[in-house]
């Protein structure tokens, strides 16, 4: 029977392999999506260096895999295909591990029966594919990011540890040791999740060879955390930073060329490795020769970062951080940019520096200058006053004003007293949070909104794909049980249409009630069945809870962070397999042996898998989608010749750099990130040629814009200039002039501009001469630029660079700024944009701002973008009713709304009506409002049609905006009154109230006498009925 089940299990795992594969193929996305997918898919093709603390294991492989797909243009495609091939490989050994546990609890002696062996394998066909199918795993599996291939590392890794234990007491069953730790020292190449597997590892180890005692138990608890903070911190970090001291040493004390002492140390190091392992051998130490090899193949599987110095060190184009040494990789490692978050012992949100001493001196930043490392900088500790530290630290993020306000919210804060003296020598109170509140924080956000909610995303249902800040319309976890949902977040049946969403997945607890029932089955299973329970609760926490502690996240994230606990959501799985057991076993009186494990296997797949697939298949189908990549071309299409378009965030950056490096697409066009802009490594790259596009004409020399210089330039209204202005390029000359006498000795000689009003002489010849603007605008050429800086206090370092190139550009290259970009960004130069598609050109004409309520900026260049937005540009099958738009996608629609908008209002006010309905109808296509439904672009555009006088069209689509609106209000005021007065609920309310206004005056205008008195007619019965009024 052994025999018989070894071959039964060998293929059922391949079926749950192949149909996890085949659906993932089926939905996965053809081409680059967005966030960090468009990265790590160019990172892969060209192997470039992508964000801290990168993936080269990830590019290598996904090198690989480009090659097979031949054409650039099919290097998205397999990357995916990658993505989703090392799901449907995680799918496999899920499977496998859930058998294991399976025959370890249910069969004795190695026999089995035949109800059992069918029993096992219904065990690991449920787990394993009710993961395959669950809304974090599967959105993963079908994009080339990072953590699908993170996923099946975890899951080779536990089962292997599985397959040790099946032959600990063979000859050469350390081998399968060895393997683990390989594959450990390879996943630090993906990603750092793959170590929260050691603790369970340990504990297969620990349970397989000892004899289990409380004592023992503690013990091995003490050795796996050993391990894994060995790795995380002294390996990982610590290999670098030894490396380091030899390069230092080597370079300047010896004399000798950069990279000699890495060379040396690595010499050194893997003597001493071959040294020892030869010495364990010889002397039969068996122990510690497992012990050398093991830490000898992490360091290989490690070594898989040699490839990330290699690549920066060849100067690629994307070459993030340029770690190109052994100080600036540990920088890069460590992932300095993002910041340090304290996490058991720090600030909170609102603790003031201590006034005595500010800031202490961190540890040094070192750059090559001839044939030495020079310290450049000393990384800025902040002292926060004692008095205002915790244990714990959750509620800690003073980076942005929001943080403040949602940690207040979220943790009830009222605080404590608390009198600072601050550097002024004021005493002032300031509400210190008290640890209960602290706690709250942590428990309703951190744990609650960041975690749990997510975990019951994939076991009892989503309400929607649209992100959630913590109100109840949208993001939160549903279970199709109508009277429970309703309780929680009101009236969950009768959402009006423009809140229907494919995301809206109901389980009905049944996969949550199955993983609980496998949970009361292991402790009620006896001793093995405890050790199991607690093998997978170690990997559940790990990579759930412990996480949640490690990550500290702050409110208002930028994106949903479901996918940073996808091991927790495969322990479950392993659960969810257990509790078929657990029916099988409950219902081993009423049915036959041979009969029950079939019964139960069926009815279990279909009401859990089965309810999943079916539930999700709609919102995880990717196929058809080209959104991401079409926008990124769209942008770069914008542009001139020779271009340089300002960007700031990740979807308006990845995008395009995938559209330039993978597939070649406007490579004259230099993108230059503003985020990246206030680093030094970075103006470097931008001061080089990229392809066909030529460097940035930055005047600053290296230097003079190196870290801890120029870093921020302040702006001060210097009495010694009588002008209320100064010119430009003699601002920019006086910031860039080294002399002491042009800096503030009071802020440690820091640069400065002397008048906060800057003028820019324009240069007519040159912008003729370059084509800058059409002919027919030649009179509308401005002489004089005016910049208005008087509510600033300074510049960031990206802000005087955006100057710096401004002064000596002469309207060479044309400057673009995308439209995402945020307006404190545009330096107060919007009243010379000219909107051309996804960007703005700086021209040297004075936009009208006859409407000067109105949101936008600059003109319009209703020629140029006409021919864009109605011939040139590709819209990524956004209008096919078969093609999934997810909120990102979405959103993005929304500013391709508003672009239209803009070129068809432009176009009435120039007369051109017949266009302007045109652009208008195109628009309607493209963005219909069963996808994005209506909102204030919308309602512009019904305007436009009516002054385009297509009275009838703007009438009906009033009319269809009309009747949204209405039945948005109808049903939020159906809500209990509790939702009513706070939160999203009130949000909504006022914003379709603000809709209804909006939409009667336009149609008041207009002369739409009728839908104008009805529209006013249902906002005074709505106002009569809102507890607001």
């Amino acid at each position: 029977m052994m025999k018989q089940y070894n071959l039964y299990n060998l293929i059922a795992g391949w079926v749950t392999f192949v149909i996890s594969a085949v659906v993932y193929l089926l939905t996965i996305e053809p081409s680059a999506s967005f966030w960090d997918c468009g990265e790590f898919i160019t990172t892969a093709t060209n192997l470039q260096v992508g964000h801290p603390p990168g993936a080269p294991v990830f590019m290598i492989v996904g090198r690989f895999f480009t090659i097979l797909g031949g054409s650039p243009q099919n290097a998205a495609l397999m990357v995916n295909i990658m993505s989703a091939l090392a799901s449907a490989f995680t799918i496999l050994f899920l499977f496998w591990t859930i058998t294991h546990l399976a025959r370890k609890l249910i069969t004795s002696n190695g026999e089995m029966t035949t109800g059992q062996m069918v029993a096992i394998l219904g065990s690991g066909l449920v787990g394993a594919l009710a993961y395959a199918f669950s809304d974090t795993f599967w959105f993963s599996a079908v994009e080339g990011e990072v953590y699908a291939l993170s996923s099946f590392l975890t899951a080779l890794v536990f089962w292997a540890i599985l397959k040790w234990e099946n032959v600990a007491d063979e000859p050469h069953a350390n081998r399968w040791l060895i393997f683990i730790a390989y594959l450990m020292g390879l996943s630090i190449g993906v990603h750092l999740l793959n170590l929260l597997a050691i603790p369970a590892i340990v504990f297969v180890y620990y349970f397989r060879k000892y004899e289990v005692t409380n004592k023992g138990i503690l013990y091995a608890l003490l050795v796996s955390v050993a391990i894994l903070g060995g790795i995380m911190y002294l390996i990982i970090p610590g290999f670098v930073r030894v490396a380091s001291w030899f390069e230092l040493l080597f370079v300047n004390t010896f004399g000798l060329p950069y990279h000699s002492g890495t060379f040396f140390y690595l010499l050194l190091l893997a003597g001493g490795l071959v040294w020892a392992i030869r010495y364990t051998v010889d002397h039969k130490k068996v122990f510690w020769n497992t012990v050398v090899v093991a830490i000898t193949v992490i360091l290989i599987g490690y070594s898989s970062f040699a490839l990330i110095l290699i690549r920066s060190s060849a100067g690629t184009p994307m070459d993030q951080n340029s770690p190109n040494d052994t100080f600036s990789l540990l920088s890069y490692l460590n992932r300095e940019q993002y910041g340090q978050r304290p996490l058991f012992y720090g600030q909170y949100y609102n603790s003031p520096l201590n006034p005595a001493d500010r800031y202490s001196e961190g540890s040094p930043y070192y750059a090559q200058r001839d044939g030495k490392y020079v310290i450049t900088d000393y990384r800025v500790v902040p002292n926060y006053d004692d008095k205002f530290k915790t244990l714990f630290p959750r509620m800690w993020s003073s980076q942005e004003a929001g943080h403040a306000q949602e940690y207040e919210s979220w943790g009830k804060v009222k605080g404590r007293r608390i009198q600072h003296v601050n550097e002024q020598g004021e005493k002032v109170i300031i509400n210190k949070p008290t640890m209960v509140e602290n706690l709250r924080f942590f428990f309703r956000y951190q744990v609650g909104h960041m975690y749990l909610r997510y975990f019951m995303w994939n076991f009892a249902g989503r309400q929607d794909d649209i992100q959630s800040h913590g109100g109840v319309l949208h993001g939160n976890w549903i279970s199709g049980i109508s009277f429970l949902d309703n309780f929680r977040l009101g009236d969950q049946d009768g959402r009006p249409a423009m809140m229907q969403n494919a995301a809206n997945n109901k389980y009905f607890f049944l996969p949550l009630i199955l993983g609980i029932l496998g949970i009361f089955y292991l402790y009620n299973k006896g001793r093995e069945g405890k050790r199991v329970l607690w093998l997978v609760f170690l990997l559940f926490f790990l990579t759930g809870l412990a996480i949640v502690v490690y990550l500290n996240q702050y409110p208002i994230q930028p994106r949903e962070r479901d996918y940073a606990f996808a091991g927790s959501f495969y322990a479950y799985a392993i659960w969810i397999g257990l509790g078929v057991l657990a029916l099988v076993e409950a219902l081993k009186k009423v049915l036959p042996d041979k009969v029950n494990g079939i019964v139960v296997t069926a009815v279990c797949l279909a009401l859990v898998p089965g309810i999943m697939l079916a539930e999700n298949y709609d919102d995880h189908d990717r196929s058809g989608r080209y959104t991401a990549r079409d926008l990124g071309a769209n942008y770069l299409k914008t542009c001139a010749e020779q271009a340089v378009i300002f960007t700031n965030g990740d979807n308006d950056t990845f995008p395009l750099w995938y559209n330039q490096e993978v597939e070649g697409v406007r490579t004259d066009v230099r993108v230059c990130n503003l985020s990246y802009l206030q680093t030094d490594w970075y103006i470097t790259q931008m001061k080089k040629q990229a392809y066909e596009s030529k460097p940035l004409p930055f005047s600053l020399k290296e230097e003079q814009y190196t870290q801890g210089t120029r870093d921020i330039v302040y702006l001060l209204d210097d009495p010694r200039i009588k002008r209320e202005s100064i010119d430009l390029v003699e601002a920019v000359r006086f910031v860039n002039d080294d002399n002491p006498a042009t800096k503030l000795t009071q802020a440690g000689n820091a640069a400065y501009f002397p008048k906060k009003k800057l003028t820019f002489k324009v240069d007519r010849e040159a912008v003729i001469r370059n084509k800058v603007v059409r002919p027919e605008d030649y009179d509308k050429i401005v002489d004089t630029i005016y910049i208005d800086l008087s509510d600033r206090d300074y510049l960031a370092k990206d802000e005087y660079m955006i100057l710096d190139m401004l002064a000596h550009n002469n309207w060479e290259r044309p400057i673009y700024f995308a439209i995402t970009i945020g307006p404190q960004k545009f330096l107060k130069l919007s009243n010379y944009f000219q909107l051309e598609g996804f960007a703005y050109r700086l021209v040297p004409i004075l936009a009208d701002r006859s409407s000067p309520e109105s949101i936008n900026f600059g003109r319009v260049a209703t020629d140029i973008m006409y021919d864009n937005l109605m011939h040139k540009f590709k819209w990524g099958n956004m209008n096919d009713p078969s093609v999934y738009i997810d909120e990102n996608n979405a959103r993005m629609m929304t500013n391709i709304r508003n672009n239209f908008n803009r070129l068809a209002d432009m176009l009435v006010r120039e007369g051109k009506q017949d266009s302007a309905v045109t652009v208008v109808k195109k628009c309607q296509e493209l963005v219909p409002p069963s996808v994005v439904p209506f909102e204030y672009f919308s309602l512009e555009m019904i305007n436009t049609l009516y002054q385009s006088g297509a009275t009838e069209d703007a009438s009906a689509m009033a009319e269809e905006a009309y009747r949204s609106f209405e039945q948005m209000l109808a049903y939020l005021m159906s809500m209990p009154d509790h939702f009513l007065v706070s939160g999203d609920v009130n949000e909504e309310i006022q914003r379709n109230f603000f809709y209804l206004q909006k939409l009667e005056r336009t149609c008041r205008a207009s002369g739409d006498a009728e839908l104008s008195a009805r529209i006013t007619k249902t906002i005074e019965e709505y106002l009569r009925k809102y507890p607001g009024q």
